[in-house]
């Protein structure tokens, strides 16, 4: 009998025990579950982290892309050559491109959101001191405003495309990124056209839009996005560096390829807009206005929706990744070389021009995802920062050369680009192979 109730009592005891092990377990799991929710946001909370962060890009781009429709109109207004008047963009850009590093790196050490908040305050009100710079017909004022313009730009779209990185993982981060590029070629689709709009009312009417739609970005950064916690402690600059020289020791080769790639998109998007507004005002076409507004916009809506697709499709895939980047700058290749010889027929200029948009669109994404992918989180913002830098150089660079160039002859314009496309194509087919999954 004693045995008996002895082995009742154990039972009894390892019920308990298991019953006790469980409710641990359970309590474990559900806040696990609960710590997984509180990191992860619903589908319709994603939403609208996702119109958040694409209306930073989409502010930044218009702030080159809006001026370029009455570039023509301000070198008339305040007495200035075309190539005065492309200094307007080209300034604006070189400012930003020199300060990105910087607002990298102020990012990594403090907060994404403390620098993007900033940042678009000085963007919007350098935009007021814009208007009234034209509209005081200075040139000497407006160059100062864009140049302060530039700075604020500086911490938007690059510090944005860190901050999806520390939002977002495999998947969803890719295509968030997509929609970082989509929403930046959706600003450069409907800028001219908005661009034009206004310039009915005035034409300096652009230069004092903007803080309409920086505040709109600002509200949605800050009542929008919940920028994850940082628990590690800021690195000092000195081992931040180190850093930094670490990871392009490691990968600089493929880096720095993607970096000229990105800044020769960029480069030679922004001076096709250019040389196209100019050439759409001159016989035989004499268009001018909205419509030349429109006819701007096709290239550019072409390149957005193929940016939004790919960033849906290659997701992390390093296969696809080099697929879509070599097809793209073969499309370049191809689509420039035949702008050589059929650039009489405006229909079928636009549709090269399209073609080489396409390819465009194909291949920032790509680049936009590997380039983000090879850091952690603490030095996302410096390589994130260095990458965009190039792209400014490459916008602040097209609309001047193109300037030049067009004084040459068009043959001479598309013979460049053709010759600029080829050989970053050789570049990348040869020295950009990213693994078949990319981090």
């Amino acid at each position: 009998m004693p045995s008996s109730s002895s082995s009742s009592s154990s039972a009894h005891g390892n019920r308990k025990l298991r019953v006790t092990f469980t409710s641990d377990m359970d309590t474990s799991s559900r806040a696990r579950e609960s710590d997984s929710a509180e990191g992860q946001s619903s589908p319709k909370g994603k939403v609208w982290e996702y119109i958040a962060l694409a209306s930073v890009p989409l502010v930044l781009v218009l702030g080159n892309s809006m001026i370029v429709p009455i570039l023509p109109t301000l070198s008339r207004e305040l007495g200035i050559s075309s190539f005065q008047s492309s200094l307007v963009v080209t300034l604006f850009s070189i400012t930003a491109a020199l300060i990105i590093p910087i607002a990298g790196y102020l990012s990594d050490r403090f907060s994404r959101k403390k620098v993007i908040i900033p940042a678009l305050i000085i963007y919007g009100g350098a935009g007021i001191l814009s208007g009234f710079a034209a509209l005081w017909h200075s040139y000497g004022i407006l160059l100062g405003a864009r140049a302060l313009q530039g700075i604020g730009a500086a911490g938007t779209t690059p510090i944005a495309m860190a901050l999806v990185g520390d939002l977002y993982k495999d998947a969803e981060e890719t295509k968030a990124l997509g929609l970082i590029e989509a929403s930046n070629g959706t600003g450069k689709v409907i800028s001219p056209i908005l661009g034009s709009l206004l310039a009915l009312i005035v034409w300096y009417a652009p230069f004092f839009s903007f803080p309409a739609f920086c505040v709109l970005a600002i509200l949605a950064m800050i009542f929008l996005i919940k920028e994850p916690k940082r628990t590690a402690e800021p690195v000092k600059l000195k081992e931040y560096l180190q850093k930094i020289k670490a990871v392009f020791a490691k990968n600089g080769r493929w880096m720095l390829v993607s970096f000229w790639a990105g800044a020769a998109a960029m480069f030679t998007l922004f001076g096709v807009l250019f040389f196209l507004s100019n050439m759409l005002e001159k016989d035989p076409y004499r268009i001018e206005g909205v419509t030349k507004g429109f006819v701007l916009a096709i290239p550019l809506f072409f390149m957005v929706t193929t940016a939004y697709l790919t960033g849906t499709i290659i997701r992390k895939n390093g296969v696809l990744i080099r697929w879509f980047m070599n097809i793209a700058l073969a499309l370049t290749v191809i689509a420039y070389a035949c702008t050589i010889w059929f650039n009489q027929n405006l229909y079928v200029f636009i549709g090269l021009l399209s073609v080489g948009s396409i390819g465009t669109g194909m291949l920032l994404p790509c680049l936009t995802t590997m380039i983000t992918g090879v850091v952690e989180k603490a030095e996302r913002g410096m390589i994130t920062s260095l990458y965009s830098s190039l792209r400014f150089f490459g916008v602040a660079l097209g609309p001047p050369l193109f300037g030049w160039m067009m004084d040459k002859s068009q043959k001479t314009v598309f013979i460049s680009v053709t010759v600029l496309a080829f050989a970053t194509l050789c570049a990348v087919f040869f020295l950009v192979k990213p693994d078949k999954q990319v981090k």
